[in-house]
């Protein structure tokens, strides 16, 4: 018997999402590097690259040794590297396999630089865009002028340009995931022509979030797209119209273990069960609760303190302290991450599969 709260995979639904993923990118000729921050699993993984993935992409450098031990030789590190141990670290693996890293900020390029040398190493780098989502990255007008100073750098070699800017059309949230799509695309394409015009030799442009991917990638000049969710999807992909319920591989199953009266009962796990980050009644993804009731659609996973998970009830179910509630998470991501083991299931067999990378910061 499998002790509640787990996160329980249904391996037939993640294969035909990694399938579909993948088919995506070879229609339209662009290469497929997912980020396994969904997963955090080598055997997924490789279940991605099996099926045409080019390698993957993470955020950290523990997550990257952690998938390279695993079998993983092609890994993106997505994330700007500044700490010399991180650098450090870094070059060791790059050593070893294909390793692409990121880089924002000229401070950052030449402390990559200078230990490069040091190591008598060459880094394979690309630059990371803000195209409108506010976070890591260089303003996209001074884009340009810092990639020609990286440029001039030794032991760096500028491959190439990259971005993450998730459902945003004209600077806002949004739902049309189409023009979303597009725009960031373009964005991208013509920054890197301006970079080829100034001499730089850009060949990787590298876009696309689950809800935009499969519309970036029709822009010609796109050359990759780094989706990650797609391998679960989760409640939020499906309120953007993403996916179907039906689609949603993983979920949380949960033991009733109270019911105080007829409109609330208690389940076994709270915020260390299930991500709380997406949250309620927010546009574009306008949730409702904290996950999908599989079971009790109706019910509603309203509130959550560490321990303990509060669900609101019409009253009607016939729901008794001792049964499971099967949720979809709103955000399968941070949820995975709260799990040292998650139980993926098929026809013949539930098996336990380790977390390898959970909780990697640094």
């Amino acid at each position: 018997m499998i002790e509640t709260p787990y996160v329980i995979i249904d391996e037939q639904k993640m294969k035909k999402n990694i399938k579909k993923m993948a088919q995506i990118a070879q229609k339209n000729g662009v290469h497929l590097r997912p980020h396994v921050k969904t997963h955090k699993i080598p055997e997924i993984a490789k279940m991605q690259i099996e099926e045409g993935a080019v390698g993957i992409t993470v955020a950290k450098v523990s997550e990257a040794e952690v998938m390279a031990e695993g079998g993983l030789d092609n890994i993106f590190i997505a994330y700007p590297l500044v700490v010399e141990s991180k650098i450090e670290r870094a070059i060791a693996l790059s050593k070893k396999i294909n390793l692409i890293v990121a880089v924002d900020s000229m401070a950052g390029a030449k402390k990559l630089s200078e230990l490069a040398k040091k190591y008598d190493h060459t880094l394979t780098v690309r630059l990371e865009v803000d195209t409108g989502l506010k976070r890591t990255g260089v303003l996209y007008d001074r884009a340009v002028e810092l990639a020609i100073e990286i440029n001039q750098l030794e032991r760096l070699e500028l491959t190439g340009i990259y971005t993450f800017r998730g459902a945003v059309f004209r600077g806002e949230p949004t739902l049309d995931l189409k023009s979303a799509g597009f725009e960031e695309g373009t964005l991208m394409v013509t920054l890197a022509e301006r970079m080829r015009e100034a001499g730089i030799s850009i060949k990787d442009v590298s876009v696309g979030s689950t809800p935009t991917a499969e519309y970036a990638a029709q822009v010609e000049g796109i050359t990759e797209i780094r989706p990650g969710t797609y391998v679960f999807y989760d409640k939020m992909q499906v309120n953007m119209g993403v996916c179907s319920l039906d689609e949603c591989a993983a979920s949380v199953v949960a033991s009733v273990v109270s019911r105080p009266n007829e409109t609330l009962l208690i389940v076994d796990g709270g915020t260390k069960m299930i991500a709380t980050d997406a949250r309620p009644n927010v546009f574009p993804t306008n949730l409702i609760g904290f996950g999908h009731i599989n079971n009790y659609p109706e019910a509603v996973l309203e509130r959550t303190t560490e321990e303990h998970g509060m669900v609101k009830l019409e009253g009607k179910e016939e729901i008794q302290v001792g049964d499971t509630l099967e949720i979809i998470p709103n955000h399968i991501c941070t949820t995975i991450n709260l799990h040292d083991h998650v139980y993926m299931k098929n026809e013949q067999e539930i098996r336990k599969i380790i977390v390898a990378a959970r909780g990697k910061l640094h």
